[in-house]
């Protein structure tokens, strides 16, 4: 039996693939979990339809991504930390408190799983971050921790 899946299943295929599987895997699992549809004409056009609505939603967000990506580029966070006499901070800063910067410096709202940090920050100093918008768009900000 053909179906096409509407959720990534590891063992099968990725969403909107067209798979062939046992009926009864079909009628019993993937069917009523929602997990697919069968693969008749009317839900192969209905396919057909969604695939090139999500291209053009997916070029979309790629064009939001790079006005963000261009946005953040060559400017510099302020990022205040309690220090030591020594110029280490107590503590370390993370991606929670640079995705908070971002939104109060800058209003640009980032989910801090796309934040990633080369290094642990736990001295006063310059450094640098990587934002992963999208597999086809990246960002770097600079950041300043400075002593509060």
């Amino acid at each position: 039996m053909e179906i096409i899946l509407l959720k990534d299943i590891d063992t099968l295929g990725e969403r909107h693939e067209v798979v062939s599987v046992k009926p009864g895997y079909a009628r019993n699992y993937l069917i009523p979990g929602k997990l697919a549809l069968t693969a008749n004409a009317t839900n192969r056009a209905k396919l057909e339809k969604l695939r090139s609505d999500e291209a053009a939603h997916e070029a979309e967000r790629i064009a939001v991504y790079k006005v963000l990506a261009a946005k953040l580029e060559g400017q510099v966070l302020r990022i205040g930390a309690k220090a030591g006499t020594t110029g280490k901070i107590f503590g370390s800063v993370t991606n929670v408190q640079i995705m908070q910067a971002l939104k109060d410096q800058m209003g640009i709202e980032v989910i801090r799983k796309k934040i990633e940090l080369a290094e642990e920050v736990k001295v006063i100093g310059s450094y640098v971050a990587n934002i992963n918008f999208h597999p086809e768009v990246h960002a770097t900000v600079k950041f300043e921790v400075v002593e509060e």
